[in-house]
């Protein structure tokens, strides 16, 4: 797989998350959101998750396996979004962004893997 289009992906996918996770902090919109899908009792660990991730990508291009660690997480996390998207009853349309992560960071998460085999 091209080197530069998976580096493409890496920092989309890090900067998605910082962006998501510092929201998750201070938007009034995501508050709500958490409140509505019945776990605002983990808006702040969801928050430092995706703060985790996002910043582990980077870190990842310095040392590898933070590239591993944090795609993997991503994708969990991303993973049981969709799940709970899909619970709430939200729709195709508003589940689609989590299964989009959720795709991108396993295939991050494959090829890094597949170059370490």
């Amino acid at each position: 797989m091209n080197i530069m289009f998976i580096e493409i992906l890496e920092i989309f996918s890090a900067i998605s998350f910082i962006f998501y996770g510092l929201l998750s902090f201070f938007s009034k919109a995501m508050k709500s959101e958490f409140i509505r899908w019945k776990i605002s009792q983990f808006r702040v660990i969801v928050g430092i998750a995706q703060l985790c991730g996002g910043f582990g990508l980077i870190i990842g291009f310095y040392v590898p396996v933070f590239t591993l660690l944090a795609s993997f997480g991503l994708s969990i996390l991303m993973l049981l979004g969709f799940i709970l998207r899909i619970m709430v009853k939200d729709g195709i349309l508003k589940s689609s962004p989590s299964l989009f992560y959720f795709l991108i960071n396993t295939f991050i998460l494959l090829n890094f893997l597949k170059n370490i085999i």
